[in-house]
C-alpha cells in the first residue's frame, strides 16, 4: 500500500471510529453494560509449507495448552473462555481435524468452516457450492455445525480475506458467492476486518450484504441488525457481516490502524483490549450489549495465540469487565454471538445475553471417534480445482 493511501486510510478510519465511539456511547441506558468476547481463530496446521511432523506439534501445542488457559479463566456467569476454529478442507489430513473435535467434546469452543479457493486460478460458482456442501457434509461425519431445524449451519471466515471475489479476481472468483454462501447454509461471516481492498467500507458494524451476483464485494455495506429488525423473508441473498474493532493505535510513538488481529505483529496490550470495548460495536438499539470478535491464526502464531498474551488479554477483561460494577463479561463462541445477535434483532426483553447463546442454532453434538483422517479424494479434488497449496 502506498504512502498516500495508508494517510488516507488512517485519517478516514480515524475519523470514522472516533464519531461511532461517541455516538455509540451516548446511546446507551442506565443499567449493566454487557461486553460479549469472541475470539475466532483462523486454524490451519499445515500453513507455511509446515511438515507434516510440524503439524503434528502444533496440534500438540493446541490441545495442551488451550485447556491450561481457558481452565485459569471465568467469565460474569462462570464460562470459561471458549474458542472457535474455523478450519479449511485443505488440512483436513493427518486425523489433525479429529484431533481439535476432541478439545471441543471437552467443552473448549466449536469449530467452523474456513475456505480458502481461487488461487491458482478463478474459481466457479457450480464448484464452490459443491465444496461447500460437502465439506458440511464430511464435517459433519465429526458431529461439526450446530442445527436450524435439523440442518446443518455454519459459520465463515474466508480465505486471503477475499470475501465475494474483493480483491481484484484473486483468492475468490465467484461473484455470488454471498448467495451461495446463505444457500449452502451460512448463518453468518465473521472474516473482516482487514486491510486490503477487500475490506468493507462499514467498519465496526453488524450488518446485512445484499448480494448482486454479478458484481464482486456487495459486502463493502448493507443494512445495520437492529432490534425490531428481523424479518423471516429476508431475501436469501443477505448474510449477515459480524466485523470485528478496527481503530487508531498509538504504538512506538505513531498513529497506526489496529484491528482484532491478535498475532506476531499485533500482540496483546491492555489498551488495546480497552479500545476494542471503546469501538462499541453493538446491534442498533441494544448499544448496552458490546460486540468484541477478535480473530487469530493460532498454529502458526502459537506464541501469541497460547502464550503469556493470552493471561493478560483474559486478565485485563475480567478485571475490567467482570469485576468492576456496571459491567458484566461473556465469553461466547461465534455460533453463541450470532445467536445472541439473532435473539436482539428479534427484539426478545431480556437484559442478559448468556440466556440466548443457543437461540436459533442449536449446539453442535461433538464426536470424535469417527476414524476419519482426512477428506476424501472428491473433497480434495474440489478444493485443488482452484487452490493448491
Amino acid at each position: 500500500m502506498s504512502i498516500v493511501k495508508k494517510i488516507a486510510m488512517l485519517a478516514s478510519v480515524s475519523a470514522s471510529w472516533y464519531l461511532h465511539r461517541r455516538r455509540q456511547s451516548a446511546r446507551r441506558t442506565p443499567g449493566t453494560v454487557h461486553v460479549l468476547f469472541c475470539m475466532c481463530d483462523h486454524y490451519e496446521p499445515g500453513t507455511g509449507k509446515a511438515s507434516v511432523e510440524l503439524g503434528h506439534q502444533r496440534v500438540d501445542d493446541l490441545l495442551r495448552e488451550y485447556p491450561r488457559i481457558a481452565d485459569a479463566h471465568r467469565d460474569s456467569r462462570g464460562t470459561k473462555p471458549r474458542r472457535t476454529w474455523f478450519y479449511p478442507p485443505h488440512y483436513h489430513d493427518h486425523g489433525w481435524l479429529k484431533r481439535l473435535v476432541s478439545l471441543c467434546e471437552a467443552g473448549y469452543g466449536e469449530v467452523e468452516l474456513h475456505l480458502h479457493h481461487g488461487k491458482q486460478n478463478p474459481d466457479t460458482s457450480a464448484n464452490l457450492r459443491a465444496t461447500l456442501q460437502r465439506c458440511v457434509e464430511e464435517y459433519a461425519l465429526f458431529g461439526i455445525f450446530g442445527t436450524v431445524e435439523g440442518r446443518r449451519q455454519y459459520g465463515f471466515i474466508h480465505g486471503d480475506w477475499a470475501l465475494d471475489n474483493s480483491r481484484g479476481g484473486q483468492y475468490c472468483g465467484v461473484n455470488d458467492e454471498i448467495s451461495i454462501l446463505r444457500e449452502t447454509g451460512c448463518y453468518a461471516d465473521f472474516t473482516f476486518p482487514c486491510y486490503n481492498d477487500a475490506r468493507p467500507r462499514q467498519i465496526n458494524s453488524i450488518y446485512y450484504a445484499s448480494d448482486d451476483p454479478a458484481r464482486p464485494k456487495s459486502h463493502d455495506t448493507g443494512e445495520p441488525v437492529c432490534v425490531g429488525g428481523h424479518r423471516h423473508d429476508r431475501s436469501p441473498r443477505d448474510l449477515m457481516i459480524v466485523n470485528g474493532p478496527f481503530h487508531p493505535f498509538k504504538r512506538d510513538g505513531k498513529l497506526r490502524i489496529f484491528g482484532d488481529a491478535l498475532d506476531n505483529e499485533q500482540p496483546v496490550t491492555t489498551r488495546r483490549v480497552e479500545q476494542w470495548v471503546e469501538t462499541g460495536i453493538a446491534i442498533e438499539g441494544k448499544e448496552n450489549w458490546i460486540i468484541v470478535k477478535t480473530h487469530t491464526h493460532g498454529a502458526s502464531d502459537g506464541e501469541v495465540a497460547l502464550g503469556p498474551d493470552m493471561e493478560v488479554m483474559f486478565s485485563h477483561l475480567e478485571a475490567m469487565y467482570r469485576d468492576r460494577p456496571g459491567y458484566a463479561l461473556h465469553y461466547v463462541t461465534a455460533r453463541e454471538l450470532y445467536n445472541v445477535i439473532s435473539a436482539a434483532e428479534a427484539g426478545e426483553p431480556g437484559e442478559d445475553p448468556s440466556a440466548y447463546k443457543d437461540y436459533r442454532v442449536q449446539p453442535p453434538r461433538y464426536d470424535s471417534s469417527p476414524e476419519v483422517m482426512a477428506a476424501s479424494p472428491e473433497l480434495k479434488a474440489m478444493v485443488a480445482h482452484s487452490y493448491r497449496g
